[in-house]
Order: C-alpha cells, then structure tokens, then sequence
C-alpha cells in the first residue's frame, strides 16, 4: 500500500507544471472534449508506466542489491534536481495526425510526451525500489490522473491558481528524501 501511495502523491507533485500537463491544457483548448482527451491520458500512462515499471521490476532482478541501492539513492537525488528545471512544451508534440480522433491524438501526444519524461523514469526507480510493479504502475497512473484531469476540466483558469514552484519543490524534496534514505539503508520507511 506504500508503494501506491508514495507512488500518486510524488507523481502527482511532479506533474504540476511538467509538460504533459501543459499538454493536457492544450489538448482541451484545442479540441474541447474532455472525456476523450482524459481516456487517452489514462491509455497512454498505463502503457507507458506498465513498460516503466515491468522495467523495474526487471533490474531488480539482475543487479546485485548493494549496486542498485546505490543507483536508486543517485536516481531519485537526480530526479529530486531535474523536478527543479521548468518544462516546456515544444509544438510538435500537439501535432498529431488528427485522422486518429481526440482520443488517439491525446493517447499518442501523451505516449510520446512521457517518452523519457521525469515521471517515466520514477515509474522505472519506485518499482525498482518497492519490488510492486503492480502498485507503483497504479500509484503513478493515479499521480498523472490527479494532475492532468483537472487541467482537462478546468483549463488555464486552474493552472494560474497553483504555485508551481512551490509544488515542484515538494516533490523535490521528496524525492531528495527517499534519495537520502536509500543510500542511507533506511528501507523501512519505504517497504
């Protein structure tokens, strides 16, 4: 149950401001219809986050313990400085063949968004970390969720309200924290 909840809530900190949210303004501006635009988030994420964490899942198979204590405590510190840097959205992101519909635009933008993306990459660490694919993959499905469907319902209205520094800078500090307490062999906060 750890893993689900750390998983939604770091994820969904990290996600204000990130540039799939700001995909998702983009998206309702554009075609206004949230109920498609939401189900190719949701789509999108459980893919992408089912490969990151399955990857997850898969290190912690083949690397020596010790090792991957080291490279998770050095992945989340870096993720807890890259959760720092502003995103930005580049337009050819919002292009998608729009023969595909709102729903298979928004579930291709939103894919090939989180290609990479910080939020991909902690899906990767929070399964490594936990050793419960299953529940990170939900807990972080749930953390894009709850950043990205409000942004779909409410639009700029709602992103001018949130302070995204400081936000960004609770996730950070998060992810700092499980960095610290990992390399610190901590592990029963996190287990």
């Amino acid at each position: 149950m750890e893993a689900l909840i750390i998983s939604t809530g770091v994820v969904a900190l990290a996600e204000i401001g990130d540039k799939t949210q700001l995909l998702a303004f983009i998206l309702a501006a554009r075609f206004k219809k949230p109920l498609p635009i939401i189900g190719g988030i949701l789509c999108a994420t459980l893919v992408n986050h089912g490969l990151a964490g399955a990857l997850g899942a898969w290190i912690t198979s083949v690397v020596n313990p010790e090792f991957m204590r080291w490279v998770l405590g050095l992945s989340f510190s870096g993720m807890a400085i890259w959760t720092m840097i502003p995103d930005k959205i580049e337009e050819e992101e919002t292009q998608s063949a729009r023969r595909f519909g709102v729903f298979g635009a928004t579930l291709v933008t939103f894919f090939l968004a989180e290609m990479g993306d910080k939020t991909q990459l902690a899906t990767v660490a929070l399964a490594a970390h936990y050793g419960a694919p299953v529940m990170v993959i939900a807990g972080t499905t749930l953390g894009m969720l709850l950043a990205d469907v409000p942004a779909v319902l409410l639009g700029n209205k709602f992103a001018a309200k949130i302070p995204t520094k400081l936000v960004h800078s609770i996730a950070a500090g998060i992810f700092a924290l499980m960095g610290l307490l990992t390399l610190l062999k901590v592990d029963k906060l996190f287990q």
